[in-house]
């Protein structure tokens, strides 16, 4: 079956439509570089063709490159992979110059076919890559459409030819914000951007193509980096405004990655390369670098983790079977943040929701809370009037727990007390119907210990969602130890509708997510009792790519916490509580009674003005923790710090708390942040390789203490050079 199909009209305009069978959505395989390279052929060879239009057979042009097929790419090549990804790649510069060079001759520029891009709807990646080889974009007007480059998001650049293009059209830094942030624009945006050159009603849109095809001039066919006498807009990095422009870039890539990702820097060495040369040694250059980044283990990893595996586990890869589940009634108990937070992420996606506080009052400034999410919404043209009114009204904030009756999925997520969430528990069940699902909001507390409170401990789950809920992309999902497979579907049902994504793991102390940031936290703490600067410690965290470094986040998530995790974790623990916390718990105790309670105080690990904005760490730090005079190597820093994560990630595995790598690294990434570079725990444990891993904790073990003994799995895996991917990966399962 053909992903695109050709026919020519009686006025002698080719039209090309994309329509890759059985995909809702366009995506670009090598046959179909080939195939439409093909086509491209057919009607510049054909003299009744006098231009092309090449659009799609969906609501949507292209949702960019199917990365399996890089993979494809690279194992492919054998022996020479860095040479066989070189080549794929020039094989798609190669289809978007002959669509650019439009079959004209070579020196007189004269002869071209004009060629638009007619896109319906949203044009990604190589979707975009694509429409900018053609002479002329013209978009749709749908308002879902996004058209961008955001593949710097998942670990690479816009290799096929879209950088080196976009900085030609825009100048450095006009390009920067898409190349670098890969930002997305709307119809209006991208055309105000210059990503699109008109936007016009759907209905009109290949109308309008062909119109412009059959009235194009010699003229429209040529690119202006094709034109005698071009110049770069802002000038060429030796132009003294180009050098300007590129000077404060590396300052700016480098001042946002802290040079942990290596497609960013990648991506501005093929633009600055490319500035100084012509335009098809520029592709080359662009080339070469997007190979560099291909072959760096580091692109490999974010785009299994944040593509591959974070899609599969949003389309259900661990839904356990069952009917669809799908929530038409929610019920949220407890109107504060996280209360709040949900009930507007739920009635934003359609759903029905009540949402229960003890005061009205209380209740209302819950329902308020989601009305200033929409209201910033409004203020930056994301929403609309009725929009906000439509959201609002799915909420029905109340007192009265018989409101609650039908709904199909509770979320309780009051007080983090046990007797006050099984006092609640045990109200509402005797409201909701049998089929309904209860799910608890905890952090911390054993979902089995709360289930006792619930008739139908089989219907009883946790759904911990992450704060400020509007913008964590994750929610953790956690069984019970009588949790059934129902209610399993019904909270990924849940969660795939407010279009946010999932991990299931088994009930333990602190989940996954918790388990494993606590000890990073607890290490920088450490590191400061130690006489470590705290500068350091920050700075090597960023440094590994870690987005805040471990005191930072502390007085993010306050000090008051860490306390009170502190003491009820040495509660619950008894005798087996580590001894070696003693010097953390002394640090937090101590700044908690002096009132340092985090940003929230405006006073914790670091100072702030009256604001709340960071003016740099808290010098009273070193009154009780002097700065030792010798400190250790930046190496060492980020060796604890990122080893007390991710022995715990193996740890979860071994304990069977996580029983899906994919889920170990998607969770990670998406829920504290960890190193997105590595592509998860897992993912950096493989580039170290097992063995490494091991030597890592040894002498980590010899120095620190036995917190860092490699877990017996890591050990064993390292014995028969064994991979997490190679044995726990799916393919590894299906075999």
């Amino acid at each position: 079956m053909s992903d695109f199909n050709y026919e020519v009209d009686e006025s002698g305009v080719a039209v090309i439509t994309w329509d890759v069978p059985n995909k809702s959505m366009n995506v670009l395989s090598l046959e179909g570089v080939d195939e439409l390279s093909g086509l491209i052929d057919k009607a510049h060879g054909d003299a009744a063709v006098k231009g092309i239009v090449i659009t799609s057979g969906k609501k949507d042009f292209a949702g960019g490159m199917d990365l399996n097929v890089i993979a494809k790419m690279k194992d492919s090549a054998g022996d020479t992979p860095a040479q066989g990804l070189f080549d794929g790649i020039m094989g798609f510069h190669r289809l978007e110059r002959k669509i650019e060079l439009a079959g004209m001759d070579p020196k007189t520029r004269k002869g071209g076919k004009p060629t638009v891009a007619a896109l319906p709807g949203t044009a990604l990646g190589i979707g975009l890559e694509i429409p900018l080889s053609c002479h002329r974009r013209i978009l749709a007007d749908n308002p879902k459409a996004k058209i961008g480059l955001p593949e710097i998001k998942v670990g690479i650049f816009p290799g096929a030819g879209g950088t080196t293009r976009l900085v030609r059209m825009m100048g450095a830094m006009g390009a920067s914000p898409f190349l670098l942030q890969g930002k997305l624009s709307d119809p209006k945006a991208a055309k105000s951007a210059g990503l699109v050159d008109e936007v016009v009603p759907a209905d009109e849109l290949l109308s309008r193509a062909k119109e412009w095809v059959l009235n194009a001039t010699e003229a429209d066919c040529v690119k202006p980096w094709d034109q005698k006498g071009y110049k770069l807009p802002g000038g060429a990095p030796f132009h003294p405004a180009g050098f300007q422009t590129f000077v404060g870039a590396s300052a700016m890539v480098n001042g946002q990655t802290w040079g942990a990702f290596p497609a960013a820097k990648a991506m501005l060495s093929a633009i600055y390369e490319g500035a100084m040369v012509d335009f098809d040694t520029a592709l080359r250059i662009e080339a070469r670098w997007f190979t560099n980044v291909l072959m760096n283990p580091s692109s490999s990893a974010m785009i299994r983790s944040l593509f591959i595996n974070k899609e599969a586990l949003e389309k259900g890869a661990n839904r356990p079977e069952a009917p669809d589940q799908k929530v038409a009634k929610l019920g949220v108990l407890g109107a504060g943040m996280m209360g709040a937070g949900i009930a507007y992420v739920a009635a934003n996606a359609g759903i029905e929701v009540v949402l229960i506080d003890q005061e009205q009052a209380s209740a209302d400034r819950g329902k308020a809370h989601a009305e200033g999410i929409l209201d910033k919404g409004i203020s930056r043209k994301k929403v609309t009037p009725e929009g906000k009114a439509e959201v609002l009204g799915r909420i029905n904030a109340t007192t009265e727990l018989e409101a609650l009756a039908g709904c199909d999925l509770i979320v309780e997520a009051v007080f983090e007390d046990p007797g006050v969430k099984a006092e609640i528990t045990q109200k509402v069940q005797k409201i909701i119907g049998p089929e309904c699902i209860f799910a608890t909001n905890t952090s911390t507390l054993p979902i089995t210990q709360l289930a006792g409170a619930f008739e139908r401990p089989e219907d009883f789950i946790g759904i911990h969602f992450f704060s400020p809920v509007d913008k964590m992309l994750l929610v953790e999902i956690i069984k019970g130890e009588k949790t059934g497979d129902r209610a399993v579907a019904k909270a990924l049902d849940f969660v795939r509708q407010i279009r946010k994504t999932p991990i299931v793991v088994n009930d333990a102390r602190f989940f996954y997510a918790n388990r494993c940031i606590i000890p990073y936290l607890n290490e920088g703490a450490r590191m400061v009792t130690e006489g470590v600067a705290p500068a350091l410690v920050e700075h090597a965290a960023q440094l590994v790519g870690m987005p805040l470094g471990p005191l930072q986040l502390i007085d993010e998530t306050s000090i008051d916490l860490a306390v009170k995790i502190s003491k009820a974790t040495k509660a619950g623990m008894g005798d087996g509580y580590p001894a070696d916390m003693a010097p953390v718990d002394d640090l937090m105790f101590w700044l908690a009674d002096e009132g340092r309670l985090g940003r929230k105080a405006k006073a914790g690990f670091y100072a702030y003005d009256e604001k709340g904005k960071r003016t740099g760490l808290w010098d009273g730090l070193a009154a009780r923790h002097p700065v030792a005079g010798d400190q250790p190597e930046v190496t060492e820093v980020q060796h604890r710090l990122l080893m007390a994560q991710v022995l715990e990630a193996v740890r979860a595995l071994e304990e069977g708390v996580l029983t899906d790598i994919r889920e170990g690294d998607v969770g990670a990434i998406l829920g504290w942040g960890f190193a997105p570079w590595s592509g998860g725990p897992f993912s950096w444990l493989d580039i170290l390789g097992a063995e490494k891993a091991v030597a890592i904790c040894d002498q980590l073990t010899a120095e620190h203490g036995p917190r860092f003994e490699a877990p017996a799995l890591l050990r064993e895996m390292a014995q028969k050079s064994q991979s997490f991917y190679g044995r726990f990966g799916p393919e590894a399962k299906a075999a």
